[in-house]
């Protein structure tokens, strides 16, 4: 995260580049609207951006807003990498079981090798370094996989629960109700965070 963050925020735009990030720039400033659907979010996160980093020169507004999706990059690089060694975790052991040292370093380099390919491909980097909306959605979108692979995880954790204390007769009604309400929380979360972004 760290080398994506630095390369993001040494290599963004120092104004606006073509198409919308005008704009965009423009509306955090002023907390105006953009074209549809607004992304109103984008703009107050602009704005706050714009408080902390501009020093109060209009002339830094535009770097002051394309930091922000450099550090919204930089942080869908952090989540990617946690998904990518959940997933290769998964390859090698069950839940709850400890890697080996040696799959520790694979499911590691697994890691760091997707989210520095991830880091420094084309597509990806030129929307890192641009105030446009599109660094801030691929962070939502990113947060919201590894908040379901960490869902995934408290539930596996509760059937091991469950399982070990077989005395306990109310215990499975209990998760089942608890996974029932976590799973309309989730959808209800789910639901609100994509007509945000």
């Amino acid at each position: 995260m760290l080398i994506a963050l630095a390369t993001y925020t040494l290599t963004r735009e120092a104004t606006a580049s073509f198409w919308d990030t005008g704009e965009f720039i423009a509306c955090a400033n002023q907390l105006g609207i953009p074209h549809p659907p607004g992304s109103p979010l984008f703009n107050l996160l602009g704005r706050f951006f714009i408080l902390l980093f501009s020093g109060g020169n209009n002339a830094n507004v535009a770097s002051a807003v394309n930091l922000l999706s450099a550090t919204a990059s930089g942080f869908t690089i952090l989540f990617l990498f946690w998904t990518i060694t959940h997933f290769a975790r998964k390859m090698f052991v069950n839940h709850g079981k400890d890697l080996s040292p040696q799959q520790l370093i694979t499911v590691m380099a697994a890691g760091v090798v997707g989210a520095l390919a991830y880091t420094f491909s084309d597509t990806f980097w030129f929307s890192a370094v641009e105030g446009e909306v599109y660094a801030l959605s691929s962070f939502f979108t990113a947060l919201i996989i590894w908040a379901i692979l960490k869902w995934e995880h408290a539930f596996e954790l509760a059937k091991d629960i469950t399982e070990k204390e077989q005395e306990n007769i109310f215990m499975p009604s209990s998760m089942a109700n608890l996974t029932w309400k976590r799973t309309l929380r989730f959808w209800h979360i789910l639901i609100c965070a994509t007509n945000v972004v």
